[in-house]
């Protein structure tokens, strides 16, 4: 069973580590901070924003307009925006050492850097005309946030800074969502200079994450377990592995860390100081409906449309029987991709489909040791990718 495997990895990586199965103490300040508190925390410039979709939704965004080494000169400075992945949230950019989280390492390079939450996590929870406690508040995956959230996020930044285009950095799930944005959106693909994938995920057909085993959940049953709102998988995987197996606080926390658990942990590779960080802000969340999507995509092994389970809902929504396939293609942006030989989310065979298909390749880097999460918070990730990002930004100003 995955899940038993999943734990037994978890005790093989982390038990030779000194002190990592005794009990968690959040000895990091950021662990109770907003995401503006933990980016002024280190002595940078924050600035919050509410953006307001075409269909209601409220999304919290920041910006962090200049960085500590060039504050002398905050006038007109290319913007660079960070969309976080699957069940995360903005703060997945700085919740490492400034001199090791992207967004930071971009603020003192010279860049107006803006971070992007998604609909229905910590900071994207609220609604024009839905309560999150309603189920329509929870109607929505990744198609819109790709459809509504990147439009309305990318038009606010471009208006507010009067810049025509932004270049566009995604990890996970922000690929997924450029990849459809840019192919479907004309106009919204000419407000983008250039598109910096980060474990890019668009099919999942050979993913080994627990979304290949969600894909044998019946929807019926899916929703039954799940619910139709938020997914809150903790009862779920606590029951799943039990208590015997999980049974110390740290241990216990990652065990049931709907994050860690879709998208692996890799210790060797992690601040292991900054982990009460990481667990104390992720998962930030989102909708039964996304987690269903992914798993019907990992069922069908296409980069589709969510399909609403019935003839009549797909024409409903879509003007055909069948939920559509989105063309990659299409993608006209000039995009860069990294991606880890140890992903189990981002499969390498995965993106081997992908990297084809992307009509506009500038760039492409496999790092054979890296998984899903070392792009966001692994040690030597501005080694390995940020700093290949700033030197290719300083290239296309």
């Amino acid at each position: 069973m995955w899940s038993l495997l999943t734990v037994a990895t978890l005790i093989c990586t982390l038990g030779s580590t000194h002190g990592f199965l005794q009990k968690l103490v959040p000895d990091s300040p950021e662990v109770n901070m907003n995401i503006s508190q933990m980016i002024t925390f280190w002595g940078y410039p924050s600035e919050e924003y509410e953006v307001i979709t075409e269909d209601g939704y409220i999304l919290g965004i920041y910006r962090i307009p200049y960085g500590k080494k060039n504050s002398e000169n905050i006038g007109h400075r290319p913007v660079v925006f960070l969309q976080h992945g699957l069940l995360a949230s903005a703060t997945n950019w700085i919740a490492n050492l400034p001199n090791n989280s992207l967004a930071f390492i971009l603020a003192d390079a010279g860049y107006d850097v803006w971070l992007g939450n998604s609909r229905g996590n910590t900071w994207s929870r609220k609604n024009l005309y839905y309560s999150p406690n309603s189920v329509e508040f929870w109607a929505f995956s990744f198609d819109e946030m790709a459809k509504y959230d990147l439009p309305a996020t990318v038009d606010f930044i471009v208006k507010k800074t009067g810049q025509e285009k932004v270049h566009y950095v995604g990890h996970s799930q922000g690929t997924t969502i450029g990849f459809i944005a840019f192919s479907t959106n004309p106009t919204l693909a000419k407000k983008i200079k250039s598109f910096y994938a980060l474990a890019p995920v668009a099919t999942v057909k050979y993913t080994t994450s627990p979304l290949k085993d969600m894909e044998y959940i019946p929807t019926f049953l899916f929703k039954l377990i799940f619910g139709d709102k938020m997914f809150l998988p903790h009862d779920f995987f606590d029951q799943l592995l039990g208590t015997e197996i999980c049974n110390r606080q740290l241990l216990d926390e990652l065990c049931s860390n709907a994050l860690f658990i879709m998208c692996g942990y890799d210790s060797k590779n992690f601040n292991t100081s900054r982990l009460d960080i990481y667990l104390a802000h992720n998962p930030a969340g989102t909708s039964v409906q996304d987690i269903l999507h992914w798993a019907q995509l990992a069922r069908s092994g296409k980069f589709q449309a969510f399909n609403w389970g019935s003839t009549y809902l797909n024409m409903l929504h879509y003007n055909q029987a069948t939920a559509p396939y989105y063309n990659v293609s299409a993608v006209t942006v000039p995009t860069a991709v990294w991606n880890g030989g140890r992903d189990v989310l981002a499969d390498p065979r995965d993106v081997a489909m992908l990297l084809p298909k992307l009509t506009n390749l500038i760039y492409h880097k496999e790092i054979p040791s890296y998984n899903h999460l070392d792009f966001i918070w692994a040690m030597n990730a501005p080694q390995e990718v940020y700093n290949e990002i700033v030197s290719m930004l300083a290239e296309d100003k």
